[in-house]
């Protein structure tokens, strides 16, 4: 499969952020947003605030643990080389 920052141009450095870093932004910016959102549900006391937390929430440990795998097979595939 071709990797999409290979197939646009960017400088080195720009690529090897993206591709190692993005990632892991994304997901601490979902756990930043479920804690957001949970507090203002509760302090607030309505329970629309509280659900989206608990969906990021969900959002977040899917995505984290896609991530752990994601890291562990590349970690296997530098091994076998």
């Amino acid at each position: 499969m071709k990797n999409v920052t290979s197939s646009i141009v960017f400088p080195q450095w720009r690529r090897r952020l993206l591709e190692e870093h993005l990632l892991m932004t994304l997901i601490l910016l979902e756990l930043f947003l479920s804690i957001v959102f949970i507090l203002i549900g509760y302090l607030k006391g309505e329970i629309y605030f509280r659900g989206v937390g608990v969906g990021l929430i969900i959002a977040w440990v899917t995505s984290f643990i896609a991530y752990l795998f994601k890291r562990l097979n590349n970690k296997t595939m530098n091994n076998e080389k």
